[in-house]
């Protein structure tokens, strides 16, 4: 049997990097994964493009990650925030003292950087892939049983498998959760405008239509990510479009701001919806990311929730092992409890009340809207607090959010 300080069920963006910040910090983490990683790392598996904001980008650096992804994210150096193609807009464009507000990664290359780093981590344990067949919590400890009888103890278990979590699940812990009928549609697009580092979210009632910036290819190409949010019912014939006509229902979306586009990546799709764990504790165990909080991706915030999980989750467990208690110990799980739930409540409801108010359709609606946005670009603070949202540099910031290790 393996001992381990803690296991880690998922091996995902979150999951993976929980391990990789404790291994930094001397904690032993075993990471199992039933995706067998080469196909997860290659071409084509997720097409997906993540807003890494620059708080939990200094964690990504801090920890060893950052160094494998020079030159692959674009800076995000202003986000303009528009009703439909109204020229009244909100602009969040920090000055040059306080750097980008993040960095644009495809997925690809997140999961490339997260595998190299975690395979020379020392004190990891990686099993991947393998399959937990059963998993037991009690007040003494945990044991995962793999499918081929292999046995890990340790003495907390993550949950970080997702949405769907099957260890949230069994642990019973209740979620509030909905749908919102909307799917969004995925794609990687080149322009022939460049996008100045410039992040778009742009909004119908229909749902908004983000186009995040990439880094140019190697033929310099300008290209961006799109992430096209449409009522769940015209999903099929959207996707279902010939190439052309979805390029050019794409570029009156987008008002011809960044001249003529072209598809240059498959299409997918995935519903949306919101769930939110009544708490993200029991007995020996801890929630991270979206076993905890799955939210709309409307500000791109939901990956970055989840490294905020894993930098508190890591202090509180670095902290509480050296002053001797045990990493599953009831204290350090009430502090990790109190610590993190009502961030994520906060943003996750300001999420859903930014896709309800921007889906309320009529010119009086749509008025009152557009009102909002020219006061609140005029309105300093405000302003600022938005912007210091989307860095996530909220709240207490654990020291890894910094940039400092523990």
């Amino acid at each position: 049997m393996e001992r381990q300080d803690v296991i880690i069920l998922g091996g995902g963006l979150v999951g993976l990097t929980l391990g990789i910040a404790l291994a930094r910090h001397g904690i032993m983490a075993a990471v199992i994964d039933p995706a067998d990683p080469d196909r997860m790392l290659a071409s084509g598996f997720d097409g997906r493009a993540s807003a890494v904001a620059s708080a939990p980008w200094r964690m990504l650096d801090a920890i060893g990650v950052g160094a494998h992804l020079q030159g692959r994210g674009c800076p995000i150096d202003a986000i303009r925030v528009q009703d439909g193609l109204s020229p009244e807009s909100l602009m969040f464009e920090p000055s040059a003292d306080d750097g980008a507000l993040g960095h644009m990664f495809e997925n690809r290359d997140l999961r490339i950087a997260l595998d190299t780093t975690a395979r020379a981590a020392d004190g990891l344990t990686l099993l991947r892939p393998a399959r937990p067949v059963d998993v037991r919590r009690d007040l003494d400890g945990v044991r995962v049983t793999l499918a081929d009888g292999r046995e890990v103890a340790g003495s907390l278990l993550i949950g970080a498998e997702g949405r769907q979590s099957p260890t949230r699940e069994a642990a019973g812990i209740t979620c509030a959760r909905w749908s919102y009928d909307h799917v969004a549609m995925i794609a990687s697009i080149a322009h022939e405008k460049p996008h100045g580092n410039v992040a778009y979210e742009i909004f119908y009632t229909a749902g908004p239509f983000a186009i995040l910036p990439l880094v140019d290819d190697a033929e310099g190409r300008h290209r961006s990510a799109l992430v096209w949010t449409v009522d769940k019912k015209h999903a099929p014939a959207m996707l279902g479009l010939p190439d052309r006509a979805y390029q050019a229902e794409a570029e009156k979306r987008m008002g011809g701001m960044l001249g003529a586009v072209s598809l240059i990546s498959p299409r997918s799709s995935y519903p949306l919806g919101f769930h939110h764990a009544a708490r993200i504790t029991d007995t020996r165990l801890a929630l991270v990311g979206d076993a905890a909080h799955g939210i709309h991706p409307i500000a791109g915030q939901g990956v970055n929730l989840g490294y905020r999980d894993v930098a508190a989750l890591t202090e509180v467990l670095v902290e509480g092992m050296r002053l001797g208690l045990d990493p599953g110990d009831a204290q350090l799980l009430d502090r990790y409890q109190r610590w993190r739930s009502l961030d994520s409540f906060m943003v996750a409801a300001s999420t859903d009340g930014l896709t309800r108010l921007f889906g309320i359709p009529g010119r009086t609606a749509r008025t009152v809207r557009r009102i909002g946005l020219g006061a609140v670009q005029r309105l300093g603070p405000l302003k600022g607090r938005f912007m210091a949202e989307a860095r996530g540099e909220t709240g207490k910031l654990p020291r890894l959010l910094q940039g400092m290790a523990i």
